[in-house]
């Protein structure tokens, strides 16, 4: 494959561009995890405190008196605690709106995260006052530390284009008030709380506050090439922030871009973006250390914007399809955090760039094309193009990267939303032990997932075609969907593909409002924690279990 030099791939012009992002994104809130508390004056430095009301009632005054002395007595304390009926969840004032106690859903079902993630992330947006600096204090479970850094971490985003101040406004804010161009920095603390009741004294290692830390950066980082505008985050862009993190982990990207896509045959990903004024690209991420046993890849769908081609959206649809790179995103993210967590096998990073335009270039419908796999493909929607770069990723990792273990993540269908709703993001998968662990690790990192059918028997006849292979749309758009569009990508990969594939469709779960989540970062993470030498990611990573049932498909 052709290496490319990366820096003298990208434009003055763009690196210009670039360079004002970086330097508006500096002034974002600066996250700081602490070992354990630390002494502060909720006045100077306002605090609050979340958690399940069972975990507050189990604290001691003095075991937080370091945060509320001498702005909050033993008796208010006790007294706020006592006021607090989370439905779903309730806060309590503790002094003025500088020291607040925050109380969690009390019950969470077998579907959600038990570390009630969502409720976190809402909290600490409503409640933090974007002041210099303040501090955020979780009180939970040792195994619900991970989800709930990663919950606050989600509550910042990096990116804004507002002027005059970070918040907008045209005035100074509260938090740079001097004038002295610092960013607001939180400090997120632990109060764990043991399987006896008790408090746990023993600070955090230098390895798990890494290990926060960098999952951290992962999922800005994801969040904020999601949130970008496609004028800020082309192919072009994401090539460089690929690049800037490879440089990071001494990684040496590979690139195939633009003609030498159709040369090399990858039909999917040329002709979805070879309409686009920013050509196309296939790039990959390999850590290779030594003694690896396995070879896993991650396949991400970057479109970094989606028109929907000839058939194109309409003008409420379009809007939002910034977003239609999370996955790619969340995989770039996680790749990052993995290798500096020490992962210990054979781990790929493959990104499917393009954009999906207009053009006198532009696919047709009832154009035909041919995919890395062979296959051909008869395109009725040029609007179902992430199956198309995401089948030219997969069979990429499977022939040329020799992956046992392959993973796409893809914000691939609007039908997902309607299969499992805005917060789980679908889990379609040839495995069933493996769909179990992913099932456990959606719960234990927050990003929450949902199983759908996997039956390419009963479905796959949907892309039916007199003329190719398939076609690259459903004949029947209420049978399922999000399961056909993955089964599509299966297609090219082989259904005898003696491996484990796994199709993540998170495209509800990438954004919540008008700002992205970094979703797919933290469970990424915690479903491959195992293959790291994190202690921490290990403690939460997904054991075998026995499935439900054990069925083996026979002729």
């Amino acid at each position: 494959m052709r290496l490319l030099n990366c820096a003298k791939s990208i434009s003055t012009t763009l690196s210009r561009s670039y360079s004002k992002i970086s330097s508006a994104a500096k002034m974002a809130t600066d996250i700081k995890f602490n070992a354990s508390l630390t002494i502060s004056d909720p006045q100077v430095q306002p605090v609050l405190i979340i958690g399940q009301l069972r975990h507050l009632n189990l604290l001691k005054f003095d075991q937080l008196a370091c945060k509320l002395e001498p702005r909050v007595s033993e008796e208010t304390f006790k007294n706020a605690i006592s006021c607090l009926h989370p439905a779903p969840t309730d806060k309590s004032s503790l002094y003025l709106d500088v020291a607040t106690v925050a109380a969690l859903p009390l019950k969470a079902s077998r579907h959600n995260t038990s570390s009630r993630a969502h409720a976190i992330t809402r909290l600490v947006k409503n409640h933090v006052l974007n002041v210099s600096e303040e501090c955020v204090v979780l009180v939970c479970q040792r195994e619900n530390l991970f989800a709930s850094a990663c919950a606050v971490v989600r509550a910042f985003p990096l990116y804004s284009r507002k002027t005059g101040s970070i918040n907008g406004s045209g005035s100074k804010s509260p938090c740079n008030a001097s004038g002295d161009g610092q960013a607001p920095i939180v400090n997120v603390e632990f109060v764990i709380v043991d399987k006896d009741g008790g408090i746990e004294t023993t600070p955090l290692t230098e390895q798990e506050l890494q290990c926060l830390e960098e999952t951290a950066r992962g999922i800005r980082l994801a969040a904020r090439i999601v949130d970008m505008p496609c004028n800020e985050m082309n192919v072009d862009h994401f090539i460089q922030n690929v690049c800037d993190f490879a440089k990071e982990l001494s990684i040496k990207p590979q690139i195939i871009r633009g003609d030498e896509l159709e040369q090399r045959g990858f039909g999917g990903i040329h002709g979805v973006g070879k309409a686009a004024a920013v050509p196309p690209a296939l790039v990959v991420l390999s850590h290779l250390p030594k003694g690896a046993q396995e070879t896993i890849a991650l396949v991400g769908k970057g479109i970094v914007y989606d028109t929907g081609g000839l058939s194109i959206k309409g003008k409420t649809a379009m809007p939002g399809m910034k977003r239609d790179c999370g996955g790619a995103a969340a995989i770039l993210g996680a790749f990052y955090a993995a290798v500096k967590c020490g992962f210990k096998d054979n781990l790929h990073a493959v990104f499917c760039l393009a954009e999906n335009s207009v053009g006198p270039n532009a696919t047709r419908p009832d154009d035909i094309h041919t995919l890395y796999s062979g296959r051909t493909v008869e395109i009725n929607n040029t609007d179902a193009e992430g199956r198309l770069v995401l089948a030219d990723g997969v069979c990429y990792a499977n022939k040329d990267l020799k992956a046992n273990i392959i993973l796409d993540m893809a914000t691939l269908t609007g039908a997902q939303g309607v299969a499992t709703g805005k917060y789980h993001g679908a889990i379609l998968t040839n495995s069933e032990s493996w769909e179990a662990k992913a099932l456990q690790a959606g719960r234990k990192s927050g990003d929450l997932l949902a199983p759908i059918i996997y039956c390419p028997e009963l479905h796959f006849s949907e892309f039916a075609s007199a003329v190719a292979d398939m076609k690259n749309s459903v004949a029947d758009r209420s049978n399922a969907q999000s399961s056909c569009a993955g089964i599509f990508v299966a297609a090219h990969l082989g259904f005898d593909y003696p491996g484990v594939w796994m199709h993540v469709d998170m495209a509800m779960p990438v954004n919540c409002g008008e700002r992205a989540t970094g979703y797919g970062v933290a469970l990424l993470l915690t479903l491959f924690g195992s293959y790291t030498k994190c202690a921490l990611l290990q403690s939460i990573a997904p054991v075998d279990e026995e499935p439900p049932s054990k069925r083996i498909c026979r002729d």
